[in-house]
């Protein structure tokens, strides 16, 4: 009976990811939507995965809605339960995967936030204040690497005019090329990063250790801030970098490449939105 007990089956679950390869901060957050999973499960009495049924989750699913959670976060941890069960199904643990044709939660997509050219200008000369924080504003607007993949830069993923961007989350390992722009900042940074043998990330903090996703979300939220750009997260950078290379004829197959998307598609959903902005006649600032 114990081998059908939640806790431990997820514990089996976050070993799995772990020796998958999947990176930290996926497990984490597996970890916490499985979690919350079975706190629900828990309160209806529900203790072993053989009791778990297409109505629990859905009844998980209601749940969150009416706790106010949106349609995006709710479809998200289906997600999470459906990749949990199909490994309990591939374990034998169970025959059948009950989220297995449990409906998504329709939502409207929201579209890609691109910077306009005066935020883009704004970003980049209130960076320039302090090395540091212009070579994180750079390396995200001119290569549209995830933050996270910024994070975890090493000192030996610099390759001249190429960054080596290691595997983070879905994203593929892959190398990154350089524009002058932010080889200049990299460089300027590097000058007067603190002499740190131990630390091989890239980014640290002043007392020499890494620089964590929160630390530089902070930071860039903090540029944000001081010229008035609202409603803006670190993703959109990445953003503007994918529509800019759109903007400039590159190849879906190329930013794909560079970005790091498995699929194409994630690519195209910007087309539509290069094409509205091309038609305003509004252009991004040089990269």
């Amino acid at each position: 009976m114990n081998d059908y007990l939640l806790p431990k089956l997820l514990e089996r679950f976050i070993v799995f990811l772990q020796d998958h390869g999947r990176s930290k901060f996926t497990v984490v957050a597996y970890r916490k939507d499985i979690e919350q999973f079975i706190g629900y499960l828990t309160s209806i009495q529900v203790s072993d995965i053989r009791e778990v049924k297409k109505e629990e989750i859905d009844g998980f699913i209601k749940d969150l809605l009416a706790r106010n959670y949106t349609k995006k976060s709710a479809s998200r941890k289906l997600n999470s339960i459906r990749t949990f069960f199909r490994f309990l199904k591939h374990e034998g643990i169970i025959k059948v995967n009950p989220a297995f044709d449990i409906s998504h939660p329709k939502y409207a997509q929201t579209p890609p936030r691109i910077l306009t050219k005066m935020e883009y200008r704004a970003l980049r000369d209130v960076a320039k204040e302090d090395p540091r924080t212009y070579a994180l504003v750079e390396l995200l607007l001119q290569t549209g690497i995830k933050i996270g993949e910024l994070a975890t830069l090493q000192l030996e993923d610099v390759k001249g005019d190429a960054l080596h961007v290691r595997k983070y989350g879905k994203n593929i390992e892959r190398d990154v090329p350089l524009n002058p722009a932010a080889q200049k900042a990299l460089k300027g940074y590097l000058k007067i990063r603190e002499n740190n043998h131990e630390n091989p990330n890239i980014f640290i903090t002043r007392t020499g250790n890494q620089l964590l996703v929160r630390n530089i979300r902070q930071i860039i939220d903090r540029c944000f801030q001081e010229v008035g750009i609202e409603n803006a997260t670190v993703n959109d950078l990445r953003n503007t970098f994918i529509a800019h290379q759109l903007t400039n004829g590159s190849s879906l197959e190329y930013i794909a490449k560079v970005v790091g998307h498995r699929r194409i598609s994630s690519t195209e959903r910007f087309l539509n939105l290069v094409q509205q902005e091309s038609e305003k006649k509004e252009k991004l600032g040089v990269l």
